[in-house]
């Protein structure tokens, strides 16, 4: 039985054709080592398992080949990229920066670069997780970075730039790694099926390709998790047993129910996810997540954002022209709050329960179900001087600490006279008015505010404005 490897090693990528996900960093590299405008310090940067590493190496490899490419790859068969591949050149020198992160370690690689390579043109040194050096070593390194020899290349590699000095920044050449898309990691554990005769469904794949969050490493671990524990027959149903994962379909039924006000069944539905062992946290939030893709599958020019297999995507369509655009908007701030709130919540099962209550007693022609908050609509007033209120209650400016009138929303009076005698000079001033006006609580403030704009201010009658006495203050 020979030696098992496991997939991020054994289909680790060789050349810069085959790394996935970063082509333009990759066409970027080659071209440079084509022209021969290489630099003495580079920094690849981004998550864990997007290739920072594999690339350092294939970079180092190809400068170093003797007989490279037209196309800037290297050759693979001269003795410099043997060396390479079976991991014993000495023109590349790795540094775990996270162990070595000393002053001393940092003299010792020095040392290092003073010597030439024996075999090609460059000594490569690669410090991974370089973030973590100390601030001494850091310093200590500056002058090498700047004016290393001809013969040394440095390659930092972190996946946390913020914390590098802006003096190592600035002598560096910085390539930012993206994420890998789920489409490029389905891509690629397909190939990997193929090259090792697994049989795979294609939303099996997808499931795994989400729950790597953007990791081709993180991608294939779970890719070998699941082959174990399938055998090599890869099916959706086993790898969400595997991996925990709540399926699709609780989720379309869900919907189901609150689209035809079904409380119950709908409370029942969510006690049998808890049944089987998952949170209300990761549920109201996969929640969330799927009335955003019903959203976006409503229209055919979003349905690209949607990273889900094409079975799943078309019950997306499907599911998504049952609903209307004001529902889902309420039903997505409705999971968004309960999100919020959730963490905080002593009764976790209700706060939930009662946001699948409110989601499925929504109504389309909610006030609230929009793209913005609620708000009261005031609409145009139509009395006359006879038909207002002789008196409005108006809190006086000294209570600042009244509960329902905060000192940002009181109105003041000055300021309301300035710009009322700036609107409408013709008019009398607020201070020869003669009928009597109270300070209302802060839920009224704007309904004053839109009266005495639109209203008082065009009256024949004066009015006087007048605080109350304490008397009326307690009646409040």
């Amino acid at each position: 039985m020979s030696e098992y490897i496991v997939s991020a090693r054994k289909y680790r990528p060789m050349t810069f054709d085959t790394v996935v996900g970063q082509s333009s960093i990759a066409t970027t590299l080659k071209n440079a080592i084509h022209t021969g405008k290489l630099a003495h310090a580079y920094l690849f940067c981004g998550p864990r398992g997007v290739g920072k590493t594999t690339c350092a190496r294939i970079f180092a490899k190809t400068i170093n080949c003797l007989h490279p490419r037209e196309d800037g790859e290297a050759c693979n068969e001269c003795e410099s990229c043997r060396a390479f591949n079976e991991q014993r050149s000495l023109n590349i020198h790795e540094l775990d920066a996270a162990s070595n992160n000393s002053v001393d370690d940092i003299r010792n690689l020095i040392d290092q670069v003073r010597i030439p390579p024996q075999i090609g043109k460059y000594k490569v040194f690669i410090i991974d997780e370089v973030h973590m050096l100390s601030t001494a070593a850091f310093n200590a390194f500056l002058k090498t970075l700047e004016e290393p020899p001809a013969h040394a290349i440095f390659i930092l590699a972190t996946t946390e730039k913020h914390k590098i000095l802006p003096t190592i920044l600035s002598r560096c050449q910085i390539y930012d790694f993206q994420r890998m898309t789920i489409t490029d990691i389905v891509r690629h554990l397909t190939h990997v099926a193929e090259q090792e005769g697994y049989t795979c469904e294609p939303a099996a794949l997808n499931i795994i390709a989400q729950k790597a969050d953007g990791g081709m490493r993180d991608a294939l671990s779970i890719f070998d998790q699941v082959v174990s524990y399938t055998g090599g027959n890869i099916t959706y149903q086993q790898v969400i047993e595997n991996l925990n994962v709540l399926d699709y379909d609780y989720y379309f039924r869900l919907i189901d129910f609150l689209l035809e006000k079904k409380i119950s069944e709908s409370l029942l539905l969510y006690n049998e996810v808890l049944s089987k062992g998952f949170e209300g946290g990761p549920f109201i939030s996969g929640l969330a997540s799927h009335l955003r893709d019903l959203l976006v599958s409503r229209d055919a020019q979003t349905t690209q954002l949607l990273e889900v297999s094409e079975d799943i995507r078309q019950r997306y369509a499907q599911q998504a022209q049952r609903c209307k655009p004001q529902w889902l908007y309420r039903a997505i701030r409705l999971c968004n709050d309960c999100d919020q709130a959730y963490r905080t919540s002593r009764n976790k099962r209700l706060q939930v329960e009662l946001t699948l209550i409110e989601a499925a007693q929504a109504t389309d022609d909610d006030p609230g179900a929009g793209r913005r908050p609620a708000r009261h609509i005031l609409k145009p007033i139509s009395a006359t001087w006879q038909q207002l209120p002789r008196r409005l209650l108006l809190l006086p400016p000294r209570f600042n600490s009244h509960p329902f009138s905060p000192p940002q929303k009181r109105l003041r009076f000055p300021t309301m006279m300035r710009e009322a005698e700036s609107l409408h000079p013709h008019q009398p001033s607020l201070k020869h008015l003669s009928s009597e006006i109270l300070l209302l609580p802060s839920e009224q403030e704007k309904l004053l505010h839109h009266l005495l704009k639109h209203l008082l201010l065009r009256a024949p009658l004066p009015l006087q404005v007048r605080r109350p006495t304490m008397s009326q203050m307690r009646h409040l």
